[in-house]
């Protein structure tokens, strides 16, 4: 049988041992799908499909739409009750857990 070679990547250059900072980070990316995310992101990070806090809170994709989106509604309820001149109520849903 053949053995596979392995490529190095850019990263690794020849002599050097494995993982340097660069190559442990291509290997979470590849292998864990972990992204850490830079400044003003400083702390969170991709792990799989959420999203990850710098205190470890998960957020998957669509319940972060849902928030964008409610924050949204919100906004322009606000500027219609501000224009004419009354109060609306937004009530909270139910989580359903």
């Amino acid at each position: 049988m053949e053995a596979l070679a392995m490529e190095r990547p850019p990263c690794w250059p020849d002599g050097q041992p494995c993982p340097n900072a660069c190559a442990g980070a291509l290997y979470e990316r590849l292998v864990y799908n972990r992204h850490h995310l830079p400044d003003p992101w400083h702390g969170w990070r991709f792990a799989g499909r959420v999203l990850v806090s710098p205190d470890g809170d998960r957020i998957a994709a669509g319940r972060l739409r849902g928030l964008l989106w409610r924050e949204s509604l919100e906004k322009r309820v606000c500027r219609g009750a501000v224009s004419s001149g009354r109060i609306v109520p937004i009530h909270n849903r139910q989580d359903r857990r």
